[in-house]
């Protein structure tokens, strides 16, 4: 097995986790806390959340190591792969770094470090509602195109394995 295989292999694997990740959220997260007071909703994102700013090491060792593999897998791969395989490749990695990374960077960490900051408990009703609603719909579009092209990103990866 050579070094386009073995990073193929990582970079998969770690993509795969993070396509998981988003679509938990996307299907199970986001839709649970949807049904909770403004309050509520806007304590337990912070919870989560907060759990993945401390620094969780096992996240950031997928969620980092995901885009290092690729690019390295890349980088490695424009040079052994042709055709087909270099183009599977090549699409995922752009997908990849720029509709699920990119956008994580971009828009949804600088949302989740937006609500990090509010004391939810001084906030009136009406305040809750605005910090919801300036939070919640953009938070939820970018994750459910995160995870869209997180899929398939992993998807052209394990195509490509397949044809290893």
């Amino acid at each position: 097995m050579g070094n386009v295989q073995i990073t193929l292999v990582l970079a998969t694997f770690l993509c795969s986790l993070v396509a998981g990740f988003v679509f938990a959220f996307a299907v199970v997260v986001m839709p649970g806390i949807r049904n909770l007071t403004d309050g509520e909703f806007l304590r337990s994102f912070q919870v989560m959340d907060r759990v993945i700013q401390n620094n969780q090491p096992l996240f950031l060792f997928v969620w980092l190591g995901s885009a290092l593999a690729l690019i390295l897998c890349a980088g490695l791969g424009v040079f052994e792969l042709t055709g087909l395989d270099r183009l599977l490749l090549l699409t995922a990695t752009i997908l990849y770094l720029f509709l699920v990374q990119l956008p994580t960077i971009a828009i949804n960490i600088p949302l989740n470090n937006k609500l990090q900051r509010l004391d939810v408990d001084t906030l009136n009703d009406h305040e809750r509602e605005i910090a919801r609603t300036e939070f919640e719909p953009r938070w939820n579009r970018w994750n459910t195109i995160r995870t869209i092209f997180a899929c398939v990103s992993s998807g052209l990866l394990m195509t490509l394995l397949l044809r290893q």
